[in-house]
């Protein structure tokens, strides 16, 4: 590719874009594109008793440092794991508004496939607001 590319990780969860796309994420920032990642939860209500409520943002933000993202590239969002259902034209709202900041040339978002309800929310979100930009579904392990 000769153009350089915006690039825009829809990530459900902080761990799903760099599992689900890590590689050619990591292999288009070294082709120059720029590729910005947006996580949608840091899943506070999912972590056990005593462990700090910040550690998957801490842990995004070492994992990504690896693939080559830049900070200011990484966009976390905090809407409730598990609830996305409930915040469905939020997230949509939100979709619109990186389409628009971040006018991406090619996005990675959940597969349709995804048995998750977050994912499938994000999935149906996404390809309502990005219809006419070209979409790639990444797959994770266990949802296949």
């Amino acid at each position: 590719m000769t153009k350089k590319m915006n690039v825009l990780v829809l990530a459900p969860h902080t761990d799903d874009g760099e599992l689900g796309c890590g590689g050619s994420m990591a292999k288009l920032i070294e082709e120059g594109h720029a590729v910005y990642y947006s996580a949608f939860s840091i899943c506070e209500d999912s972590l056990p008793e005593g462990v700090p409520k910040n550690i998957l943002e801490t842990e995004v933000k070492l994992a990504l440092k690896k693939t080559g993202i830049k900070e200011e590239n990484l966009i976390i969002h905090r809407f409730p794991v598990r609830k996305f259902a409930l915040h469905r034209q939020e997230i949509l709202d939100t979709i619109i508004t990186l389409k628009d900041r971040i006018k991406p040339d090619l996005i990675f978002m959940p597969s349709s496939f995804s048995l998750h309800q977050d994912h499938q929310v994000v999935y149906n979100e996404g390809l309502r607001a990005l219809k006419h930009c070209n979409c790639l579904g990444y797959d994770l392990p266990w949802d296949t």
